[in-house]
């Protein structure tokens, strides 16, 4: 026994920017089905202006910065000491974290081996 079933409704959302071709094939499918919404949020806003990035920016300290970098680079603590000239393991975490500041000196270097300016350390 065969039972007659109703195809429900499918819902498909498209985020971001939307290529025009594939706005065209919508439309030639699926005529006046197709809603286009334009979501209120969809403004673009200056990140250096925005709550999040003053609040995490302020956060920000050299050490934290160097961290990031180092990460970034996949490079240890250990490794990094080597390269700014036989610091030890333990004076880069304390950079890091906040307990040492870094010198000029320092800094300088890491902006050679990160290929950044140096005012990021400083």
């Amino acid at each position: 026994m065969q039972a007659h079933v109703k195809t429900p409704h499918i819902k498909i959302d498209i985020k971001g920017d939307i290529h025009p071709k594939i706005l065209s094939v919508l439309k030639e499918l699926y005529g006046k089905k197709v809603k286009f919404i334009k979501d209120k949020d969809d403004e673009y806003v200056n990140i250096l202006e925005t709550d999040w990035y003053k609040k995490i920016n302020s956060e920000m300290t050299p050490g934290k910065i160097m961290k990031i970098y180092r990460e970034i680079h996949k490079i240890t603590q250990e490794d990094l000491g080597k390269k700014m000239g036989g610091i030890s393991k333990q004076n880069i975490s304390h950079m890091e974290r906040g307990i040492r500041s870094i010198s000029k000196s320092n800094a300088k270097v890491l902006s050679k081996i990160f290929n950044v300016p140096v005012d990021r350390f400083i």
